[in-house]
């Protein structure tokens, strides 16, 4: 049995990145889903056409519902819902946002799907296998016509 001795720390030497989450050469590494869900959420809100949908009420949007506290308002600034199952070194992502009006859905949702995974990959040490994108919306600058009593 060879023993072989720990090199010294020059300015040479430098500790490799974690490429994964999991078990490695210190110890295990365990990242929460919640962490993973605000690093997807902020990372599909980078992308300027993508952003927060509109609050939802039996399956309708409820675009008055932006002035009570806590209920999401079309907002391309905000935060997309965002739910994250983490499994071992795999997540599963689901997003609900909304896309500016009149840029193409199929080319923002692609963009964020990457740039999520991409960012994911990056920050947490995850392999993304699944982004489910939900666009809820068209955020447009036009303000709806009043409703006639």
């Amino acid at each position: 049995m060879a023993i072989t001795q720990p090199q010294p720390v020059t300015a040479d030497t430098r500790a490799a990145p974690v490429a994964r989450a999991g078990r490695n050469e210190l110890g295990t590494i365990s990242i929460a889903d919640g962490v993973v869900t605000k690093i997807a959420a902020r990372a599909a809100a980078e992308n300027p056409d993508a952003g927060a949908a509109a609050a939802r009420m039996l399956g309708r949007a409820v675009p008055g519902a932006s002035g009570i506290p806590g209920v999401r308002n079309i907002d391309l600034e905000g935060l997309p819902k965002t739910t994250v199952d983490v499994d071992g070194s795999k997540a599963f992502i689901t997003l609900e946002l909304s896309v500016r009006w009149p840029a193409s859905i199929p080319e923002v949702t692609a963009q964020v799907r990457s740039h999520v995974r991409n960012r994911v990959r990056q920050l947490a040490g995850l392999d993304v296998d699944e982004v489910h994108i939900v666009v809820a919306d068209l955020a447009t600058d036009i303000t709806p016509p009043p409703r006639v009593r």
